[in-house]
């Protein structure tokens, strides 16, 4: 049986091609420093040369390193978001965001969560700082001064919700909350609600106060006195609506409609309604706030006020590439709210019992998917 010869294996057989910046500007035809150049867009670059460049880069799948590019530039080309949670849907709505518009804008992004900790907090500045983070957005609908200052004094602009300190550096998103509340408690009482509760968030966060000041003030416009039994307290999540829940289904009377400070409170609230045998929206009905995808998918779908993740985020890289690429920064973005009506709303239980049987069918609203 003849045997086959092998052929001897090249020197360069089984390696893999290197991709760094010298073989881009060897199949360039350049040098490395004009590479350098076109990676970092330096305008005086010729433009054929940054081309070529460019064609390279292609068709070698050549990934820039960003940390040398940052010692070359000076520049970290970072942007660092802070958020309360990862669990609650709004907030990884929010990173994506955030993230999408960072980049289209040639920026990188750091994430840190604090979980509603203050030392957590002051970890997450820690992170931006040693990360070289060139601004800050903390979307966490609360702020410690005191820790800001840690960024103020380096210089790092920071965009805040809600509130924050008037000096420069600073931008803030002011959210309408008033706006979509209004309408909420509107079209609660033109179907017939006259007994509305609200569940709140934590009241050390200014964003909640603002919720329920914007609740409270709407009741009044619209001549409905608020009941304390009904107005509880929650932490913003699944755990805390079930438990503001059974806090006042447990007391002497039961409200008619409930609204939310966002709504993982009000999946909650759903969630606790179902296992106490009660319907939505025939026996309560049921406003969230944020207006999160799973919104849509609960059931039944929630009615919720709209708070644009994608606004915020994008208000927010825009503020920090004010103060950073020498435009003038805009101390104040406004993010409206407004009203999203699905199923978890109706007629108050018992309120068509006294209508003609050829009358009682339900309201027609015209409903947002």
């Amino acid at each position: 049986m003849a045997t086959r010869k092998l052929k001897p294996k090249s020197a360069s057989a089984g390696k893999t091609r290197r991709m760094d910046i010298n073989a881009v500007a060897k199949l360039a035809r350049v040098s490395i420093a004009t590479v350098s150049r076109t990676i970092n867009h330096v305008p005086t670059v010729n433009a054929q040369m940054a081309k070529r460049v460019w064609d390279a880069i292609r068709e070698l799948n050549y990934f820039p390193n960003t940390q040398a590019r940052a010692l070359v530039s000076g520049r970290s080309k970072l942007l660092g978001l802070v958020v309360s949670e990862i669990t609650n849907p709004f907030f990884p709505e929010l990173i994506q965001g955030f993230e999408d518009v960072a980049v289209e804008s040639g920026y990188e992004i750091l994430v840190s969560s604090t979980n509603y900790d203050p030392d957590r907090m002051a970890l997450c500045i820690r992170r931006m700082l040693e990360r070289n983070a060139e601004g800050v957005a903390i979307m966490t609908f609360g702020i410690e001064e005191p820790l800001l200052d840690q960024l103020t004094i380096r210089n790092v602009p920071i965009v805040t919700v809600d509130v924050g300190p008037d000096r420069p550096g600073f931008s803030l998103l002011k959210v309408d909350y008033r706006h979509g509340i209004r309408q909420g408690v509107q079209h609660l009482a033109a179907l017939g609600h006259r007994k509305i509760g609200f569940i709140s968030g934590p009241k050390r966060l200014h964003s909640a106060q603002s919720r329920l000041s914007a609740f409270n003030s709407s009741l009044a416009e619209c001549g409905i006195a608020p009941d304390p039994a009904w107005l509880v307290e929650g932490d913003h999540t699944l755990e805390g609506g079930i438990a503001a829940m059974e806090k006042i289904l447990g007391g002497a009377k039961r409200p008619t409609a409930i609204m939310c400070s966002n709504d993982m409170t009000a999946i909650g609230v759903l969630h606790k309604l179902y296992r106490s045998g009660l319907r939505v929206p025939d026996d309560l009905s049921i406003i969230g706030f944020d207006d999160i995808h799973m919104a849509m998918t609960t059931i039944p779908p929630l009615t919720s006020i709209h708070m644009s993740r994608h606004a915020l985020a994008r208000a927010a890289v825009l503020a920090l590439r004010s103060h950073l690429e020498g435009s003038e920064p805009v101390r104040e973005r406004n993010i409206d709210t407004h009203l999203v009506v699905r199923e978890t709303t109706g007629f108050p239980h018992g309120a068509m019992q006294d209508l003609p049987i050829s009358t009682r069918t339900r309201p027609v609203i015209a409903r947002k998917k």
